[in-house]
């Protein structure tokens, strides 16, 4: 009976062994699994007076705006002690932002390590229109999907997002 539970378990440990050097040899850095969006970060679109829209999303709809729209905070499901942040931002109709004149609004994507992303859509030929940007509340980049519109992907610093607009004085959205 040991003689049985032995060559057992020399078995399992084979086997387990065997996935494991074949998961090594597989994979190599590159092949670190990606995690894509995570969230959408911002919505963005064109008006003739962004004042004017801002001011009536706060009259009408409550919206705690500023200079730059208005922000909606919410805590993040994988952590829920996390903040998490949404920008909400009208635009001049004129501004070149979204590149394409015709283009009226843009999302803005949360993801996680855009620098590896940056690479995986290199690799993909997926069209990067710009330099990655580093800011204290995150990293920056702007991409056209397929029929070329213009998307923004962040990789945010929630911490700093906040402290920057508890610093401006500005109100979140809840």
């Amino acid at each position: 009976m040991l003689k049985k539970m032995r060559l057992l378990l020399l078995l399992l440990l084979a086997f387990g062994a065997g996935f494991m050097v074949n998961a090594i040899w597989a994979h190599d850095a590159d092949d670190i699994i990606i995690k894509r969006v995570t969230g959408i970060g911002g919505i963005f679109f064109k008006c003739k007076d962004p004042a004017k829209m801002r001011a009536w999303y706060q009259e009408n709809l409550g919206l705690q705006t500023n200079h730059f729209g208005a922000v909606f905070a919410w805590y993040q499901g994988a952590d829920s002690t996390q903040k998490g942040f949404t920008q909400w931002s009208p635009c001049k109709e004129t501004t070149p932002y979204f590149g394409k004149a015709e283009q009226q609004y843009m999302l803005n994507y949360r993801v996680d390590n855009l620098p590896l992303l940056v690479k995986d859509l290199q690799k993909k030929q997926v069209k990067i229109v710009d330099t990655l940007s580093t800011y204290s509340y995150g990293k920056f980049i702007h991409i056209e999907d397929l029929e070329g519109n213009r998307i923004e992907l962040w990789e945010p610093n929630d911490k700093e997002y906040e402290k920057l607009g508890i610093e401006m004085g500005s109100k979140t959205t809840q």
